[in-house]
């Protein structure tokens, strides 16, 4: 038995952090979408109790390190579950990229293997599991745009963006989330307002969500890698109507509503970028049809 599975990368419009917690997490406040770039995942059942990662992406690891192989040996054991699986991971998403490719692999990694090991688990419970792998697992098992707390794992369900282009730009450097978090002065914040950007998805006003793009976390990447600042730049200069660093970076995207202008923006930028791409808001939630 194969079943397939779509993971797709998510942007931040909203990322602000609160304060540090005693358990040693940041308190978050952050709001994301997905967005029409994603993983495949390809699952077939084995009749061993193995996990098998396969992947031709020299950056993806094939062992426990791999969140995808966590969230496959965190069901077999918690529901004792006796058979295997291989995983194919075909990544699209760019690796380290601050567009939660790895966390969106954990969570089609529930959600396939809730149906092939029949576990019969509702979205809601592969959430919480999800929130034992990482912190962005929980939003990505839901998909859709959702606004999230704590450490990200409380969620709460919105409106999806107004139809538009997202352009994303990734220059060839990784970005170290706990360097960055381990960085930023919170006394020096600036906070977004999310509840503006709650109110600019609910009235599905594209000027709204773009003039409330907002991540605390983007001066910290900035500073420590100069090429994000030069692209973000670039970006504007070609005429994206917004644009922001997602999660702790390096990817940068740009929110652009007419189809010339994102082609004039996403050629000017592949003369200054490795990895560029022009994709749509998806904005639905995931079914476990």
């Amino acid at each position: 038995m194969k079943f397939l599975v779509k993971a797709p990368a998510k942007i931040n419009l909203s990322l602000d952090v609160l304060y540090k917690r005693p358990d040693g997490y940041h308190e978050v406040e952050m709001i994301m979408t997905t967005i029409d770039l994603a993983d495949r995942l390809e699952f077939s059942l084995l009749h061993k109790k193995e996990i098998k990662i396969i992947s031709h992406n020299r950056f993806v690891p094939d062992d426990q390190r791999n969140l995808a192989y966590q969230a496959a040996s965190l069901l077999q054991e918690r529901f004792n579950v006796e058979y295997g699986v291989e995983i194919t991971i075909e990544k699209n998403i760019p690796v380290a990229a601050g567009l939660a490719g790895g966390s969106s692999d954990a969570a089609a990694t529930l959600r396939g293997l809730n149906k092939i090991w029949n576990l019969g688990l509702t979205i809601d419970e592969l959430a919480n599991l999800g929130a034992e792998i990482g912190s962005d697992v929980p939003f990505c098992v839901y998909g859709g745009t959702a606004l999230s707390k704590g450490r990200g794992e409380k969620i709460t369900h919105l409106p999806a963006p107004p139809t538009c282009w997202v352009i994303l730009a990734k220059p060839f450097i990784g970005v170290s989330t706990a360097e960055v978090y381990r960085r930023l002065e919170l006394e020096n914040v600036h906070h977004p307002i999310t509840p503006n950007m709650i109110q600019a998805l609910e009235e599905g006003s594209f000027s709204g969500v773009c003039n409330n793009l907002a991540n605390v976390l983007e001066d910290v990447t900035l500073k420590l890698y100069p090429e994000v600042a030069l692209i973000k730049d670039q970006m504007k200069r070609f005429g994206a109507d917004a644009v922001l660093m997602s999660g702790s970076g390096p990817t940068v995207f740009g929110l652009v509503q007419h189809d010339s202008r994102m082609q004039r923006i996403y050629n000017g930028l592949r003369g200054f970028c490795d990895q560029v791409f022009a994709v749509r808001i998806l904005g639905e939630k995931h079914t476990l049809d």
